[in-house]
């Protein structure tokens, strides 16, 4: 099963798949859907992805999926 998703992972990447990082990142309406926000711990992490949901693609720089993520406010 690994190797058949490994496999699998490696075609992907290679027809221009390429996962969204997110985490730490500023919240980019371009790329993320925020499902909620939570206290930010400090101020420099106030409007940025505090965690992701749900992991966002890219498919040749066009989103195919957004990120679903939490900011911190």
């Amino acid at each position: 099963i690994k190797l058949i998703h490994h496999k699998f992972n490696a075609i992907l990447e290679a027809k221009g798949l390429k996962p969204i990082e997110s985490i730490g990142q500023p919240f980019n309406v371009d790329l993320h859907e925020a499902i909620t926000s939570i206290p930010a711990g400090s101020d420099e992490m106030k409007g940025k992805v505090i965690d992701e949901a749900e992991k966002g693609y890219t498919l040749n720089g066009q989103v195919v999926r957004f990120a679903k993520v939490i900011i911190g406010e």
